[in-house]
């Protein structure tokens, strides 16, 4: 398979003041379901790539903000970009590794590997995240497992499925009873400290966790509620249309709806009712 390079990626600010993005608007749900077997066909490719390296010897470099990357994570991002680029050659695009290219207002947005912690340590959690974003809103999104053999996925009137089968959020609505993920932990104890301490006291059963696992869990009807830290745009936006579609919530920790401009801290609940115990505890 051919991968794309960095130089060969054509960064954002070359257009600046030239031209204006444009946005489609909402597309129809038969082009909307179009695009999302293209992804899933271009997800299971790109996750074969990905598992190539699972397990092996790695280099891994250390980005700007501290976090991990491989050449698992840039080869499996080139992969996603080649079979995006040839349905869609004049989509915008942005990735984790790559940033953005193209200058359409509505792109595809990648998490290549969400979790590379996870990958590089042999845990089988990590993920990998595809979605479409029109006017800053999810229509679609993909939350494939590569070494689960899962794959969730949903959008804007496609009700989400596991492996094409349907599922739904559980009708859990009080915190008390919730199976609740308490993801990012160790930073939400360093940072939010007296939120953390709420968290860790709360729900009926508790797990902590990372990543977009959690997440699909939730929209599978498996776990109840996540509270997540510290996500950046690519990690929360694919998810958040799984767990809409299948009849959940997923927002900011204010309540509000979910864009490119979030600050990273996100609430997943299967109801409503549970949804406003959760926005409770974490705003005290």
């Amino acid at each position: 398979m051919m991968y794309f390079s960095v130089d060969f990626l054509t960064p954002t600010h070359q257009f600046e003041g030239k031209e204006k993005p444009i946005s489609k608007g909402r597309m129809s749900v038969a082009e909307l379901r179009q695009r999302l077997k293209h992804a899933l066909e271009i997800t299971q490719t790109a996750s074969e790539v990905a598992m190539a390296h699972f397990r092996r010897p790695l280099d891994i470099e250390t980005k700007s903000d501290e976090s991990p990357v491989t050449i698992a994570d840039k080869a499996t991002e080139s992969a996603i970009r080649e079979g995006l680029l040839h349905h869609y050659p004049h989509d915008a695009i942005f990735g984790e590794e790559f940033g953005k290219t193209g200058i359409a207002e509505d792109m595809w947005i990648i998490d290549p590997i969400d979790g590379t912690r996870s990958f590089i340590t042999g845990l089988p959690l990590f993920g990998m995240l595809l979605g479409y974003v029109v006017q800053g809103v999810p229509e679609m999104g993909i939350i494939r497992m590569p070494a689960l053999n899962e794959v969730y996925a949903g959008g804007h009137d496609i009700p989400s499925t596991c492996n094409g089968n349907a599922i739904k959020t559980s009708t859990c609505t009080s915190l008390s009873a919730a199976r609740l993920f308490i993801n990012e932990g160790d930073k939400l104890a360093q940072r939010e400290t007296a939120v953390f301490n709420r968290l860790i006291a709360a729900g009926n059963l508790r797990r902590m966790a990372a990543d977009c696992y959690p997440h699909a869990l939730v929209a599978s009807g498996h776990a109840d509620a996540v509270v997540d830290f510290d996500l950046q745009p690519y990690d929360y936006l694919p998810v958040s249309a799984v767990v809409e579609a299948a009849g959940g919530m997923m927002t900011d920790w204010q309540g509000n709806r979910l864009t490119m401009e979030s600050d990273g801290r996100t609430l997943t609940a299967a109801t409503p009712h549970l949804h406003a115990d959760l926005l409770e505890i974490v705003n005290g």
